[in-house]
Order: structure tokens, then C-alpha cells, then sequence
């Protein structure tokens, strides 16, 4: 009997080995991330991003998570489909992304309490829906911006 039982799992584990990692993973493939560029000066961080989807599966949206190391200053005025989810949280909605293909700009512009020298921006893409995102650790993107006037990219 444990014969039959070792030989039972030796044909599911070489069947198993046989199935490469990615192809293991149900669902359509989506790669997503955001770039672009953020300025410091005065106390105002200028930001303008493009989401992308680099995977083989179109996304309904998904949303972009902006988070400063500073809390923002009061009320902010932004896009259309974004809005504050915390002090120190922005978060905007990219709307559908095509596989293979990048979405609208975002862009926006806040102040920043007490004017600091330098901010740290993260900036998280996350999916919406049912496609399986295989590379969620290149959906995060991190950019040290000083109160230069200077672009700093991500």
C-alpha cells in the first residue's frame, strides 16, 4: 500500500513540475504600474503620473494610492477622481487601462503643512476587479523630492 501511495504522489508531483510557476496562477494577466514626476517648491508638491497596464488582460480601473511622508495643508483642490483618504493620502482613479497600454495623466497639486525641505512620495497602483496582478511589488514606486523646483522621477 505505501508503494502504491509514494508512486501516486510521485506522478502528481512530476505532473506539478511540469506546469511552469506563472501558468499555475488562474486568471488574466495584469502588470501594473505608475510613473512619472514630482516637483517640491514652497510647500506645494506638483505631481503628474500615467498608470499603465503591461499585462496581457484589460482592467476595468484600478486606483492610485499617493502617499506623502508630510501631512497635506488643509483642503486640497483636485482632479475629478480623486480625493483625500487620509492627511496625508491622496487617492485618484485611473478609469479602464487597456492591456498593454498606459492611461489618462493624472495630475495634481498639493500643499503640504509646515513647507518642509523634502518629501517622500509612495506611489501604489492597485487593481480593481478580477484579473490577477503577477507583479504586485513593481506596482509601488518611491521618489525623495527636495524643495528644489526640480523634477524628481518614479
Amino acid at each position: 500500500m505505501r508503494k502504491r501511495i509514494a508512486g501516486g504522489l510521485g506522478v502528481v508531483l512530476a505532473v506539478g513540475a511540469a506546469v511552469p510557476a506563472a501558468a499555475a496562477v488562474a486568471g488574466p494577466r495584469v502588470v501594473l504600474a505608475s510613473h512619472g514626476h514630482v516637483t517640491l517648491s514652497g510647500g506645494r508638491a506638483d505631481v503628474r503620473l500615467t498608470p499603465r497596464n503591461d499585462g496581457w488582460a484589460a482592467v476595468a480601473g484600478a486606483t492610485v494610492r499617493l502617499h506623502f511622508s508630510r501631512a497635506l495643508d488643509g483642503p486640497q483642490q483636485l482632479p475629478e477622481a480623486c480625493a483625500v483618504a487620509d492627511p496625508s493620502t491622496v487617492l485618484c482613479g485611473t478609469g479602464p487601462l487597456a492591456a498593454g497600454g498606459a492611461g489618462r495623466e493624472i495630475r495634481l497639486r498639493v500643499g503640504l503643512e509646515g513647507a518642509p525641505g523634502e518629501v517622500r512620495l509612495e506611489v501604489d497602483t492597485l487593481r480593481e476587479g478580477d484579473a490577477g496582478d503577477r507583479d504586485p511589488a513593481g506596482d509601488r514606486q518611491r521618489v525623495l523630492a527636495l524643495d528644489t523646483g526640480d523634477d524628481y522621477a518614479f
